[in-house]
This record gives structure tokens, C-alpha cells and sequence, in this order.
């Protein structure tokens, strides 16, 4: 067969005592922006969502720079504003089929929760994203709007290999790589689908940890404590009412 199975990486965010790699969440919204925002949709996520890597007034800023669709008038007319935080991100067609016409038919998948639901996960998309260039296997045909990705289904992609060694600049001068764009632009892929991820990590482990306090502290009673009252006996003693 031509498709192959990503190779699972060493992410940090799936390490015991690790978050989200923050930083690289912040490069990835910049290759995101840059490279996959004119054809990929993040229907699910709002501006005020990025505050959790970028400062609220970034935030503002950002949302700002994008019109979208307000209030009609009271002609009925419609009108464009200014975005907020609270809008979502503003999506690169107006519909399925605008969006189908502009890419020989194929439909973009939206990003929002990608990694949750693709079957690999993190490791695919990374591997998705680095996997050109292979070898073509013989007996496989590509026509001029195809290319060969052993991590694709079937080995046949339509969309053509995004990434490309220096093709944007980083806001901080991390070198941008292909695999380092690759890297980043997953992680920021896994915030969007997973966005309360350290958050959920840390309830778990203060539930772990109460639940440990809890079973210690039972165990101490019924060891030490609860034997006082195990060893006690009830005794009847009728009274002597002729006394």
C-alpha cells in the first residue's frame, strides 16, 4: 500500500509534568495566518480566545482588522463593522460552494478541532505537513493538480505542499524551517482543539491528588481509629427493679 503510518514524536503537552509549548503555539498562529487562513476555516474559535497567548489589547487590535458582517441598517441595508473579541475568526469564503469553485472542488477542512479528529492526531498532521517530496511508488498516477503524501489516504492529495523553507519570518527570529513550521503550526492546530488542555491536566491532578489525601486519611482511621469503637461491646444489663 502507499499510505503510511505517522511516526508518534515527542510532543511536550503529552509528557506528565508539561503544558502546551506556548511559544510554539504563538508561532503556529503566525504560519497559520500567513499560509493556511486564505483557504482553511477556524469556524469554532473566537478572537478572545487568543488571549490565552496574546495580550488583550493584541487582541483587540487583530480583531479590529477584519470587517464583518453587522446589524442591517434601518433600511434594511447591510452593513460591514469593525471585529471584536467576541466574534469569530473571520472565514476565507462565504460558503461551501465559493470555497468548492476556488479549489478545483475539493472542500478546505475546517482547522478548528482537526487534531482531535483525525486518527493520529498531532503526529499525522506534522507528518502530513512534512511528508512531500517522498518517492512515487510505481503504479500510482498523479495528474498536474495532485501530488504524492505517503501519510495521506490513498497517497494522492490535492493540496500542494504548503510549507517551504523561509517563507515567512518569525516575530521572535526562530528560523523558519520546514519541520519548524510544521511543529509550530501543529501545536497551535492542537490549542484550537483543545484550548483548555493544561487546564483540564491540572484539575486531573489536583483530583488525583485529593483523592490520594482522602484514601490515606481512611485508611489512618480505619487502622488506627475506627478500632476504638470495633472493640467496644454492647452489654445488657437487666435492672433490678425489686431492690
Amino acid at each position: 500500500g502507499v499510505d503510511s503510518h505517522p511516526p508518534a514524536l515527542p510532543w511536550p503537552h503529552f509528557q506528565w509534568f508539561q503544558g502546551l509549548d506556548w511559544r510554539s503555539v504563538r508561532r503556529g498562529k503566525e504560519v497559520y495566518e500567513q499560509v493556511f487562513a486564505p483557504c482553511h476555516s477556524l469556524s469554532f474559535i473566537k478572537y478572545r480566545h487568543f488571549e490565552a497567548f496574546m495580550s488583550k489589547e493584541e487582541v483587540k487590535n487583530m480583531a479590529a482588522s477584519f470587517e464583518v458582517d453587522d446589524d442591517p441598517d434601518e433600511k434594511g441595508e447591510a452593513r460591514k463593522r469593525p471585529g471584536k473579541r467576541f466574534d469569530t475568526v473571520v472565514q476565507p469564503y462565504k460558503n461551501e460552494q465559493e470555497a468548492r469553485y476556488a479549489n478545483n472542488g475539493a472542500l478546505p477542512p475546517d482547522l478548528s478541532v482537526i487534531t482531535n479528529a483525525r486518527h493520529g492526531g498531532v503526529d499525522y498532521i506534522y507528518a502530513l505537513l512534512t511528508g512531500y517530496g517522498r518517492p512515487v511508488p510505481g503504479g500510482v498516477q498523479l495528474s498536474t493538480t495532485q501530488w504524492y503524501n505517503p501519510y495521506f489516504h490513498g497517497g494522492i492529495i490535492g493540496m500542494p505542499p504548503p510549507l517551504t523553507d523561509d517563507m515567512i519570518e518569525y516575530e521572535d527570529g526562530t528560523p523558519a524551517s520546514v519541520p519548524q513550521m510544521a511543529k509550530d503550526v501543529t501545536c497551535f492546530l492542537e490549542w484550537c482543539s483543545n484550548p483548555w488542555w493544561d487546564e483540564r491536566k491540572l484539575l486531573g491532578y489536583k483530583t488525583i491528588a485529593t483523592l490520594a489525601v482522602i484514601a490515606v486519611s481512611s485508611g489512618y482511621y480505619n487502622r488506627f481509629l475506627s478500632g476504638l469503637w470495633r472493640s467496644r461491646r454492647l452489654a445488657f444489663r437487666p435492672f433490678n427493679y425489686s431492690k
